[in-house]
């Protein structure tokens, strides 16, 4: 069968720690999984914790190079095993999460975690230091507000989008929002578990911030309000064109084989030089079907499903083209 696309990807990224204000950073890797960091008077908060307790110590070693203040806090943005296994890391920390975000972790946080680290190896290095899922310590609902000394941190279940729980940590005064992946910048969005009717209004929720920079999911800081606008726009877009292309499809009868084969040929033009654009299409059209029949509650990815939809969506693309892979 044709593997997973993300099976070949294994060249290591580029990290950079740029400073988006006083004792705020964003953690970025070049289309892999992003992180934030927020100095208060005495503690740091961390959010999303990254894949593995061993690649947590990657964000560590930054900290360390900027503060000895203890990481107190880690806001998991979602459930995802990529954004969240690597939680232990952080020794000590409080892990906060929405409430929907734990009920998910409940709910399919083990089959996450299997399929995940099936799919994409190289962004769990040295999974075998995962004691486990990663389990919050403090859950709230829609809103809370944390401060650190001096330092106002909000952190709001902005609304469903990539996931039903998914959260975003603001900074009024600074005007800097950590994003998770309600908004990715030149990063294709992963839908595999998306409300594609809802993100939208998401979005324009994030917008009504007036954030001023911005950590997206994945891809680099966004550092003006103009590329804050373009992040969020260009989110928009993929995400609504993906779903419209699903709603023709599913209105006419259509196989999810023929909706992939269509989406394939209309996004790529547009969308194919974003990074992980062929892993992520084959999760993202199955879950745009899914939505566009009727099915609001995503179905649970676990690693027999994912090589099962591969298998019939990429390999069956493969032998269209000719080109099929080992």
């Amino acid at each position: 069968m044709s593997g997973f696309a993300s099976t070949r990807d294994l060249a290591e990224k580029q990290v950079s720690f740029e400073e988006l204000g006083p004792g705020l950073y964003g953690w970025t890797a070049e289309g892999d999984p992003n992180s934030g960091v927020v100095i208060g008077d005495d503690s740091v908060l961390v959010v999303d914790a990254q894949a593995t307790p061993r690649m947590a110590a990657d964000v560590i070693a930054k900290i360390r190079g900027v503060t000895d203040k203890p990481v107190r806090h880690v806001v998991l943005s979602h459930y995802h095993a990529v954004r969240v296994l690597g939680a232990s890391g952080y020794q000590g920390a409080e892990i906060i999460a929405s409430d929907v975000t734990r009920d998910l972790i409940v709910e399919r946080g083990q089959q996450d975690m299997d399929s995940e680290i099936g799919r994409f190896p190289r962004l769990f290095r040295g999974k075998e230091s995962i004691p486990g899922l990663t389990w919050p310590h403090l859950t709230f609902h829609r809103r809370m507000t944390l401060w650190m000394g001096s330092r106002e941190v909000q952190i709001i279940h902005i609304g469903r989008s990539h996931t039903a729980g998914d959260t975003v940590v603001w900074l009024p005064k600074e005007k800097v929002c950590f994003a998770g992946d309600v908004v990715e910048f030149g990063a294709t969005p992963y839908c595999g578990d998306a409300h594609f009717t809802d993100w939208p209004g998401t979005l324009a929720a994030l917008k009504a911030l007036g954030a001023e920079k911005l950590v997206p999911g994945r891809g680099r800081s966004l550092m003006s309000r103009a590329e804050v606008e373009e992040g969020i726009a260009g989110t928009a877009a993929f995400t609504s064109d993906l779903f419209a292309i699903a709603r023709e499809g599913a209105a006419r009868g259509a196989t999810l084989k023929q909706v992939y084969d269509e989406a394939m040929d209309r996004m790529r033009p547009g969308y194919g030089h974003w990074v992980i654009f062929e892993h992520c299409m084959p999760f993202n059209v199955s879950r745009a079907y899914d939505e566009a029949k009727g099915l609001d509650h995503p179905r649970i990815w676990t690693a027999e499903r994912d090589i099962e939809m591969w298998r019939a969506l990429e390999q069956g693309a493969a032998a269209k083209s000719g080109e099929i892979k080992a």
